[in-house]
């Protein structure tokens, strides 16, 4: 580098974003998708660097798993370097690309550089090792008879990769070893880096949101929330903006975590992508982030302050069990069922529903020429997966990942399928049902307006940053009385067309 560059510590971060910019044009697809990684941006890492606290102590251990080109490490230094105190900062780096590693070792060169200009001093090492593997090792060991000296850091900054484990891999047979069962990479750094934290330790990473719900993650939460106290959790508003350049559609947050630290208020910021220009930042009570009766421990984030959170709201307390209604997945797997399904009704067969078929409160069936069978064989081999002809009502499973909602619910009316004694629910829809019988018209279009609400949609949005909506999502979700949604039922009946705006204004009214 030229010397003329070194002059100003704030150069820094901007130069090793040169650096990712080269090295990121050098991967290849296959490789990028081998190790999971993306690199992070000058922007974000300069974000994620600020929301540490600042250093009680001038001894600083940095833990960055998985440094790439040292985005992360570069601007940790030079966010601390700005105040000229003199920090002693030890890094230790692991990244197992040697592509990266070559530029890993120049910008770790620059922060040693940077810290001496202003009064601190850098100490680094590059860990060419597998971090899962080797943290694991050292965790395992530090907890045995004859410990080793594990090193403990006061401070880890990371964008883990992303990447399912497998059921039978190393990695999966290594964290178990250490206490830890999960189903990603990134909530594996996550869980390891908490380990060779010291107490007080902070951790600042950018990791997807899909650990926030679902049954899979649930140890990982409980893991988390027993070794660290949340912090801040901050949100970006657009899906594809935190790694636009590697055109990354994962829903991502930023979460800061303390080891073994008293949890208290939860800070939540948002903005709209990594320029941060419009970021706005509230304060949360816990319970409203993990709430109390919550076995699940689903992650809550408020995406404005503003949202009706229904654990507050007595009016929506009642689970489906208590309404006595049930949501499944839709039974027809029809790539399982190919020679069972027709292009249009015939004779033998009932109608079969995709989400094709629903557009907002109204149904078309069967679609001409369209790209889904309209109808499935009744017979011996399909009866099992079929429902008797009546009022459902469906969520689909799946949304587009530029659509306003997640949740999109609509009716099933029996009146479109003349005299068709059974229908198909194909696998892209959930339904809700009575014991797998038809619902009463009146509950079922109350339930689709309660669920259209755009409360419901907010509320959804707290825990989940899946465009898919899994029936044990909605099965764990919190209802108004039966009462309450037969009378939102008779309510829709009278309407000649809903809109968003009509359907919030009813729920306002129950909800007062």
């Amino acid at each position: 580098m030229p010397e003329a560059l070194l002059k100003e510590p704030l150069n820094l971060l901007s130069l090793t974003d040169v650096s990712r910019k080269i090295a990121n044009g050098k991967l290849k697809v296959e490789t990028k998708s081998s190790f999971g990684q993306y690199m992070t941006p000058a922007t974000v890492a300069s974000f994620m660097a600020s929301l540490f606290p600042t250093p009680s102590n001038k001894d600083i251990r940095l833990l960055d798993p998985g440094a790439g080109v040292g985005s992360l490490t570069s601007a940790f230094v030079e966010y601390l370097c700005k105040g000229k105190i003199g920090y002693r900062i030890d890094v230790d780096a692991y990244e197992i690309d040697p592509v990266m590693r070559s530029y890993l070792k120049k910008n770790l060169d620059l922060c040693e550089t940077t810290a001496s200009k202003s009064g601190g001093l850098v100490t680094w090492s590059i860990i060419a090792e597998d971090f899962i593997i080797e943290a694991s090792r050292k965790v395992t060991s530090g907890s045995s008879l004859w410990p080793e000296n594990v090193k403990k850091y006061t401070h880890c900054i990371m964008n883990p990769p992303y990447k399912k484990i497998s059921s039978a891999s190393r990695h999966r047979a290594c964290l178990r070893a250490a206490g830890i069962e999960t189903v990603n990479l990134y909530s594996a750094f996550v869980a390891l880096s908490l380990l060779l934290l010291e107490k007080g330790g902070y951790l600042v990473a950018i990791i997807p949101r899909s650990f926030c719900n679902g049954p899979y993650y649930r140890p990982f939460r409980e893991f988390m929330l027993k070794h660290a106290a949340i912090h801040r959790i901050h949100l970006f508003g657009s899906r594809n903006k935190a790694f636009k350049e590697d055109k990354v559609l994962q829903e991502n947050i930023i979460l800061v975590l303390e080891k073994g630290g008293r949890q208290k208020c939860v800070t939540v910021s948002t903005s709209t992508d990594d320029t941060f220009s419009d970021t706005s930042v509230s304060d949360y009570p816990f319970r409203e982030i993990i709430q109390e009766d919550d076995k699940e421990l689903f992650v809550h984030i408020p995406a404005t302050p503003e949202a009706v959170l229904f654990n507050d709201t007595k009016l929506f307390r009642y689970t489906l069990s208590e309404i006595g209604i049930q949501v499944s997945t839709g039974p027809v797997v029809d790539f399982r069922m190919k020679d069972q399904l027709r292009a249009m009704p015939e004779a033998g067969t009932v109608p079969l529903l995709y989400p094709c078929h629903f557009k907002g409160q109204s149904m078309q069936w069967p679609i001409e020429g369209g790209k889904k069978p309209n109808a499935i064989l009744c017979n011996k081999n399909t009866q099992k997966w079929l429902y008797p002809n009546g009022f459902y009502t469906v969520v689909r499973r799946f949304s587009s990942k530029e659509e306003r909602r997640r949740i999109v619910a609509s009716v099933v009316d029996p009146a479109v399928f003349g005299e068709a004694e059974k229908i198909g629910i194909e696998n892209h829809l959930n339904v809700f049902h009575c014991d797998k019988k038809p619902l009463s018209e009146t509950l079922a279009r109350g339930l689709s307006v309660f669920l259209n609400s755009t409360a419901v949609d907010d509320n959804f949005r707290r825990f989940s940053g899946h465009t898919q909506v899994n029936a044990t999502d909605l099965r764990l979700m919190k209802y108004p009385s039966r009462k309450v949604l037969i009378e939102l039922g008779k309510w829709a009946i009278k309407q000649e067309e809903l809109n968003q705006g009509m359907i919030d204004e009813e729920m306002g009214k129950i909800a007062e």
